[in-house]
């Protein structure tokens, strides 16, 4: 007997049938978005528990807002991880009392799902530290670009949407951020 292949659902298809109170619908979502938002959260400074307590406020504000999700406005996935970057920000705001918050270690933000090479590179050459320190000295608004494209794994129009910036204000806070980068690290 042939096994017969259904079709995944989309986002904003599980999206609506969490809008209809379907807690299964919901954990999916959780599940197919969670390694990205513990991301999101580890790019505000977070780090282990404090970015797990993040995501799970944030996923428990999109439960509880789920009515205002509009997907004529963008994607589940921008809306989703802006919900959890803002919940992200709230948190570390909390906790640090208005000082800059500390870059997460070069090894909590590489994503599992980068390549072995490029880890396997960035720890031996121990590059992870003067990437960290490079990035704290750049303006948090170029931070919090580069950080959600490479780390984050977002797109330029997903970064603008998540910021509710135009897409070629977030391209050039990205080509000025990547510069100074560059900058900073050759000449270390």
């Amino acid at each position: 007997m042939p096994i017969l292949k259904t079709r995944q659902e989309s986002d904003e298809e599980l999206m609506a049938r969490v809008q209809a109170d379907d807690a299964d619908a919901f954990a999916e979502l959780y599940d197919r978005h969670v390694a990205r938002a513990l991301l999101v959260a580890r790019t505000t400074g977070h780090r282990g528990g404090r970015a797990e307590d993040a995501v799970q406020e944030g996923f428990l504000s999109i439960w509880r807002t789920r009515a205002s999700y509009r997907p004529e406005l963008g994607s589940f996935q921008a809306w989703a991880m802006t919900i959890i970057r803002h919940r992200a920000i709230d948190s570390l705001r909390h906790d640090t009392a208005g000082h800059r918050p500390q870059l997460a270690e070069a090894n909590d933000v590489i994503p599992d799902t980068a390549s072995d090479s490029l880890q396997d590179d960035v720890i031996a050459r121990g590059e992870g530290d003067d990437l960290r320190a490079s990035l704290q000295q750049l303006p948090d608004h170029q931070v919090e670009v580069i950080t959600l494209a490479f780390f984050g794994e977002l797109s330029h129009t997903e970064i603008a949407a998540q910021l509710s910036l135009p897409e070629g204000t977030v391209k050039g806070r990205m080509r000025l951020g990547l510069h100074k980068l560059r900058g900073q690290l050759t000449a270390a």
